[in-house]
Parts: C-alpha cells; sequence; structure tokens
C-alpha cells in the first residue's frame, strides 16, 4: 500500500471580470494529475516554472484549495480534511521552502522557530522542549549554540539546514521539498542534497522532490514525473526517461541539462538543435487543438506517456 496516493487531482483559479466580477474563465494550474509515493520513496515531480509542480505539492500540503480529486494517506481518504491545522495528517506531512529566508520568521530566535510545530501539537515542558531542539540541531549538523541566534546570522546552506530541522520535528513520514536547493550555491546545494539523502535513510522519510532541475532530481529520485501545462507528459523510473525520452517536452528538459565536457561540444549543440526542430515541427502532435496534454499511455514497464 503507498504511502501516499494523489488521484485525478485538480486545482483551477477562477478568473473574474466584468462589473459584477463574474466567473469568466480559469486557470488549469493542476488539471488531473496521478500518482504514489511509497514509504521511503523519493518522487521527483519535475517542470518549468507555471507547470504546476509547486501547486501540487501546495495541494498536497493542504496549503492549495483541491478543486477536485482525492487524496489518500495510509490508505485513508483524507481530502476532506487536508486543511484542519490539528489533523494527524498535517502532523505527518512536513514541507521545505525554497527560499530559505523567508520561510524563517526574521523576528523570531532559532530556537521559536524550531519549537513551533511543538507548541501547536505536542505542548511539551520548556526543559523536554529545548532538549528536541538541540536534538534536530544536531541532527542536521549544527550546535546547540545556534538556537539563540536569529536567520540573518547564517548563511543560506545553514538557513536551510533550520529549515530541515523544523521540518523534522513532529517526526513527519513525507516530506514535500520545494525547490529546496535552486536558490543555493552548486557547492552547497551538493552538502544539503547529500545531506536529505542521508537523513532518509535514517528515518525512512518519503519525499515529494520538486524541482526545475533534471540532474539534481538524478541525484535525489529513483521515479519522475514531468509536468506541462497543470498535467503529466511522462512519468516512470529515472532510468528510462533520461535513457529513452518519449514526449518533446521531456526531450527539450534533458537537452538544457549543461555538460562541463567541453570535447562534447558540438555534440550537444546537434542535439539541441535536433530537439528544438522536432519540437517546433511535432508540437501539434503532442498536443490538443486546445494545447492540452493528452492523457498517460502506458509504453513500457513503469514508463507512461502523454500521447494521443
Amino acid at each position: 500500500m503507498a504511502l501516499l496516493e494523489v488521484n485525478d487531482l485538480k486545482v483551477h483559479y477562477p478568473i473574474r471580470g466584468g462589473i459584477l466580477g463574474r466567473v469568466q474563465s480559469y486557470v488549469k494550474a493542476v488539471d488531473g494529475i496521478s500518482f504514489r509515493i511509497d514509504e521511503g520513496e523519493t518522487l521527483g515531480l519535475v517542470g518549468e516554472s507555471g507547470s504546476g509542480k509547486s501547486t501540487t505539492g501546495k495541494a498536497v500540503m493542504g496549503l492549495a484549495e483541491i478543486t477536485a480529486g482525492e487524496i489518500l494517506f495510509d490508505g485513508k481518504d483524507i481530502t476532506r480534511y487536508i486543511g484542519k491545522n490539528h489533523s494527524s495528517y498535517r502532523k505527518s506531512v512536513q514541507m521545505i521552502f525554497q527560499d530559505s529566508y523567508s520561510s524563517l520568521n526574521p523576528k523570531k530566535r532559532i530556537l521559536d522557530i524550531i519549537a513551533e510545530p511543538l507548541r501547536n501539537f505536542e505542548k511539551q515542558t520548556a526543559g523536554k522542549e529545548k532538549k528536541r531542539i538541540e536534538e534536530l540541531l544536531e541532527i542536521v549538523g549544527m550546535s546547540s549554540e545556534t538556537m539563540f541566534k536569529y536567520p540573518y546570522e547564517f548563511s543560506g546552506g545553514q538557513r536551510q539546514r533550520i529549515g530541515i530541522a523544523r521540518a523534522l520535528a513532529l517526526r513527519p513520514r513525507l516530506i514535500i521539498a520545494d525547490e529546496p536547493v535552486s536558490a543555493l550555491d552548486l557547492s552547497v546545494q551538493a552538502q544539503v542534497l547529500n545531506f536529505m539523502k542521508d537523513i532518509q535513510k535514517q528515518f525512512n522519510l518519503a519525499f515529494l522532490f520538486i524541482s526545475h532541475d533534471l540532474g539534481v532530481v538524478k541525484h535525489m529520485c529513483k521515479n519522475l514525473i514531468i509536468m506541462n501545462k497543470g498535467r503529466i507528459v511522462e512519468k516512470g523510473v529515472k532510468e528510462r526517461i533520461f535513457e529513452n525520452p518519449q514526449h518533446i517536452y521531456t526531450k527539450r528538459l534533458l537537452a538544457a541539462i549543461p555538460d562541463i565536457n567541453p570535447d562534447r561540444r558540438e555534440e550537444l549543440q546537434y542535439f539541441r538543435e535536433q530537439v528544438a526542430e522536432e519540437y517546433e515541427s511535432k508540437y501539434h502532435i503532442y498536443y490538443d487543438k486546445d494545447q492540452r496534454v493528452y492523457d498517460l499511455k502506458k509504453t513500457g514497464d513503469d514508463h507512461f506517456v502523454a500521447l494521443p
């Protein structure tokens, strides 16, 4: 049984106009996607800006209102209760945000930032709370003196570690990581990613890893979902998607991955030109007349592609 199962999830935002502000149309940020995450698995959710990947994460977290669909956690339908602040689901699912600075209250000490979920759900004594925060800081490789400082006193990588400590406070089973390293330098990115893999093994965590960077996702994830225009264009085991991409949008994303090998410069340039040409000439095959992505079809073991 899957830890998290999402079925036909839709998040539509109304567009209002006219004097009376009536609904004229809808922005279909997420338009009927389905996926599952097993215990201890990392599922990568990839797409360009505006593809709907972050909205998907927010909907699963309860931060975006769901228009239609269902979300099952541990086999139980929790769609109606997902936004309730004190539900057990909110304890079991936590989030790491893209901007580590804006996600931490600058007026609060690290002690109060990490303690906030504990105070909301567990009501511990001051002594137990402090001990738990020291344990969390140790897990993320920071000293206990850290708790008496403020967010501005830390680097981006350190602030992201503090955000991870806060996410771990309630011993969650699933963490939604929304572009957790995109704002960090490359060397710091590697440190944070390797650290996330370590804590995953230590606590058997499941991750929904949201990113626009296929290189980062390849390092972190076993299974991938590629999103475009609010729908899934391709999903499957990462090896199949990287070695044999079927959808032109997936090929376009793969072609954008940089390569530091100068000997392959001409080869990559030719490949990118071929992909760009195919994208222009075959776009109408992969999208319908309304520019909508087709439904997924199985093309192989654990490989699904949106095809007509």
